[in-house]
């Protein structure tokens, strides 16, 4: 693996700053989780010999095309729509295929309810299955990860993760019923992205997925023989040919392995490339180092103008006071450094005004570089967790259009009418302004927030979100191990199994 890395230079350029650069035949970038769910079971289907998920949690619960299932549970193309049914199916129907899941052992603290239904898969399905959670990593970070290989041929890397709350479309409608939770309760709009390759770089992120799994199971996986092509899937559009793809990390360091922060390295590069536009989606603002480069472009007298979309609120009071405190503070800063007007930072809204919730991780500057992966703009996603971003540089047309496929669904107007309407005015800050309606969808400015003194003291200790800088260290052995999650996973598979035999002579 580490043979890989390329040299970093005093002066890096774009790709100096990733692991790796392949070949990709076909790309594709899906916005929204309803496609991305009906395009991954089609993958699923098709594979024959090895299926690597790598994630930050698996719901096996999940439908994942709502609203489809027949009476015996069935989704339209004849398989079981829930996750985990639909894995034992999968299985069954190709003798010589394994699946390996790998997911973030935290997780099984944040959403506990999961963990009985993950543990059953791991107990009673089918043997070619197999699961495990990743605890190598310092205490309180985080496996963020989010990419599925396909017999080393196809591949997934993005923001979506295969679990509850991740479906939607891209009307993202009020009260959609599809949206509806395990509890009934409908889950807020949704706004997300992933993109798909396939080709010689899915070969790279297969071995990014098997160091993951060696370092959490101290298994490694061979390599299959005699893989086969993954049909591209039906409907699927394919948004570039034959482009080079290059991959960037984040892991944090651990037990005597250093920091790798290509991802940080990677958005400086190309913020600091920037000529006419910086455009941004991300779940959080909180980035030091990026807010600082982000200042310094807008301190130019001729910078690029810069547009962020971010989330009006987060999640939960917690994570508000976490993170959004953070970006207030960053967003005033960069408000008062805008002297020629070039710096907006919007949320997005549907049609009825309820805000949609941008989970997206993106970044695109100029018609030149597009970077999409698992990673915030905070610190931890930096240099605390570990994460995967793709970038694509220098195909002007794939960069632009996805562009313009992104800001036409937040304005709820054509690509064509957007695009016609960016080339009479030359500036994205117009286009918007132009094309933003001011009832119905579209989107709208974030305002300041009042902050308490929980999210004062969290923004000032960062005690939420810490990183590591270049060089610093962690003590070996640092951090919540698989062996103590699995202590806790067997008294939840007791429990859960005492029960289910209870459950049954009632």
């Amino acid at each position: 693996m580490d043979t890989k890395n390329l040299a970093l230079k005093d002066t890096k350029t774009i790709l100096d700053t990733c692991w790796t650069v392949a070949k990709a035949e076909r790309v594709s970038f899906i916005v929204d989780g309803a496609d991305y769910f009906r395009t991954l079971r089609e993958v699923l289907l098709d594979a024959e010999r090895e299926v690597l998920l790598i994630g930050w949690d698996f719901d096996f619960e999940i439908e994942m095309l709502p609203s489809k299932s027949d009476d015996d549970g069935n989704a339209p193309d004849g398989f079981p729509n829930q996750l985990g049914p639909f894995l034992e199916a999968v299985i069954e129907r190709k003798p010589e295929l394994n699946i390996y899941m790998l997911k973030w052992n935290g997780a099984v603290l944040v959403a506990p309810g999961r963990l009985g239904p993950s543990l059953a898969l791991y107990v009673f399905a089918n043997d070619r299955i197999h699961f495990a959670l990743d605890g190598h990593h310092p205490f309180g970070a985080c496996h963020h990860q989010k990419i599925v290989v396909a017999d080393g041929h196809f591949a997934f890397c993005g923001g979506i993760d295969v679990t509850e709350g991740r479906w939607d479309t891209g009307q993202h409608l009020s009260d959609d019923p599809r949206r509806a939770g395990k509890n009934g309760k409908i889950c807020e709009p949704w706004h997300d992205a992933t993109s798909v390759l396939a080709g010689p770089v899915a070969l790279d992120l297969a071995e990014l997925a098997r160091l993951r799994w060696y370092r959490a199971t101290g298994k490694t996986l061979a390599v299959p023989k005699d893989l086969k092509q993954v049909t591209w899937p039906t409907g699927l559009r394919v948004d570039a040919r034959e482009v080079d793809v290059a991959i960037a990390r984040t892991e944090p360091p651990y037990n005597g392995e250093p920091l790798v922060n290509e991802i940080e390295e990677l958005t400086l590069a190309s913020i600091a490339a920037a000529q006419k536009t910086i455009y941004i989606e991300s779940q959080y603002f909180a980035a030091e180092t990026i807010c600082e480069a982000l200042k310094t472009r807008l301190g130019e007298p001729h910078g690029p103008e810069i547009i962020l979309i971010n989330p009006e609120a987060a999640l939960s009071r917690l994570e508000d006071d976490a993170m959004h405190v953070l970006r207030e503070r960053y967003l005033s800063d960069l408000r008062e450094c805008d002297h020629s007007d070039r710096f907006r930072a919007y949320y997005p809204i549907n049609d009825t005004r309820e805000p949609i919730y941008v989970h997206a991780k993106i970044v695109i500057v100029d018609d030149e570089i597009l970077k999409i992966g698992s990673s915030n703009m905070n610190d931890r996603s930096l240099g605390f967790d570990t994460e995967c971003d793709i970038m694509i540089q220098g195909h002007e047309n794939v960069v632009s259009e996805f562009r313009t496929r992104l800001l036409s669904e937040h304005l709820d107007v054509s690509p064509t009418t957007f695009s016609k309407t960016f080339k009479e005015t030359g500036s994205l800050i117009e286009t918007i302004d132009l094309l933003n309606s001011e009832n119905g969808r579209g989107l709208r400015k974030l305002l300041q927030s009042r902050s308490g003194k929980v999210g004062e003291v969290l923004a000032d200790t960062r005690a939420l979100d810490p990183r590591y800088k270049p060089g610093q260290e962690t003590s070996t052995g640092q951090g919540l191990r698989p062996r103590h999650v699995a202590a806790v996973a067997a008294i939840g598979l007791f429990l859960y199994l005492i029960w289910r035999v209870w459950d049954g002579f009632r």
